[in-house]
């Protein structure tokens, strides 16, 4: 799932390659997308996106004529519009040539240019959202890489807040508080400090100061610790991590956010903890699944098992029910034998003698000890033979009734 470095990078991207480009017409929506849309047309406007956490903002700008008298026609725009992307699972933009759209491109801006080229959110698992002529939600807290200290200062003053009497690893996927940390961030950032997933998040938050001792370092550009940093044992806390980490990720820029290619070598070779091998793996109390090393903390979920080895079992538990679905809809010769003698035991009486010698009787006890019970197609047989016979019966004695009336009618 794209978090706050992948959702930076794509606003990059959709600043790189609509630089000086003029976009004409309405936006248009696919047919199978259930998002709003977007109520914008105009003759000549410009695309430029920003990023704010696990958001993106596209703002559509109607380029003005120079002509002062020529006024706009109408249902053309006039204002700019912002349009907030969600990424969801899938979300990326891409911006091709009219006639290499990608398939699950959902919402379109088409470019003024001959021939024509469209900038696109794709989005193949449909989890991904726009809302136009809105701003940032108000429920997610400051971004973790660009508003790092109004960041820090949310955390620390709403430690009461019961969002952290649960473990750290669930808080992090908090945007109220860490707005742009996602799966793969929370464990890379609790895998450096050594942290265990399953501890209360509020006891590894109360001794943070709201100051950070090493806002004046850099490591990107390799400027020196400040004295401070070096007295307090030259170690981040877990706020800067959650700053510094997805820094990171945007260092690496195409590694990580690659439309055309969709290389993530790089990005792979990057990571530490999520989804490396030797690196254990458990799921939490929301059933996501958090990496991590050594051992998980106190607060883990109970009974929660690896999603690798519940993954098998379900497996084996789908077999099983297509098999008992197979011999539900075709019973075995076998089974039938068995329901036959189920039959046969229920329907006797209690009170039953058999009326045969003991010789029979024996021989019957010896053939059902050793399994042999009449079939059905036997069954069938000898009730067709008693049908026969009862019929034959009342037909032998109607000849006789005949016979004797035509033999008084001779006489």
């Amino acid at each position: 799932m794209p978090e706050g470095p992948e959702l930076h990078l794509a606003s990059l991207y959709v600043n790189r390659m609509c630089d000086g480009v003029v976009f004409a017409g309405p936006v248009r929506k696919s047919e199978v997308s259930k998002n709003p849309d977007v109520p914008f047309t105009c003759e000549a406007y410009r695309i430029t996106a920003t990023s704010r956490g696990k958001e993106v903002k596209l703002t559509l700008t109607p380029i003005k004529s120079d002509d002062s008298k020529q006024t706009v026609k109408a249902g053309q725009a006039d204002q700019p519009v912002d349009i907030v992307f969600h990424f969801g699972m899938s979300g990326y933009f891409r911006f091709t040539p009219e006639d290499e759209l990608h398939k699950h491109a959902h919402l379109l801006f088409y470019s003024k240019e001959k021939p024509c080229r469209v900038l696109s959110f794709v989005d193949t698992r449909r989890f991904g959202s726009w809302h136009p002529n809105v701003s940032w939600q108000p429920n997610r807290g400051p971004c973790i890489m660009f508003e790092y200290k109004s960041f820090r200062e949310n955390v620390l003053s709403h430690l009461s807040d019961r969002a952290f009497d649960g473990p750290i690893c669930e808080v992090l996927l908090n945007q109220k508080y860490f707005n742009g940390i996602g799966n793969y961030l929370r464990a890379e950032i609790l895998f450096r400090l050594n942290i265990p997933p399953f501890v209360q998040a509020r006891t590894l938050l109360e001794g943070l100061e709201s100051e950070d001792v090493f806002e004046n370092e850099r490591s990107t550009t390799g400027m020196k610790t400040s004295d401070k940093a070096k007295k307090k044992g030259g170690k981040p806390d877990l706020l800067r991590l959650c700053h510094t980490v997805p820094l990171e990720v945007v260092n690496l820029g195409g590694k990580v956010y690659d439309p055309e290619t969709a290389d993530y070598s790089g990005f792979e070779t990057w990571l530490q903890c999520y989804s490396v091998d030797g690196m254990k793996s458990i799921q939490d109390h929301k059933g996501r699944t958090i990496w991590f090393k050594g051992h998980p903390g106190p607060m883990v979920p109970k009974g929660s098992r690896s999603p690798k080895a519940k993954k098998r079992s379900k497996k084996e538990e789908d077999n099983d029910y297509t098999d008992k679905k197979k011999v539900a809809q075709s019973c075995s010769e076998t089974t039938i034998k068995k329901r036959i003698k189920q039959e046969t035991v229920t329907k006797t009486p209690k009170n039953y003698k058999d009326p045969r010698p003991k010789e029979i009787g024996s021989k019957r006890g010896k053939t059902e000890k050793a399994g042999e019970v009449s079939t059905p197609q036997k069954e069938k047989k000898s009730t067709a033979r008693r049908r026969k016979s009862s019929s034959a019966e009342p037909l032998e004695g109607s000849q006789r009734k005949s016979g004797r009336v035509t033999r008084q009618n001779s006489k």
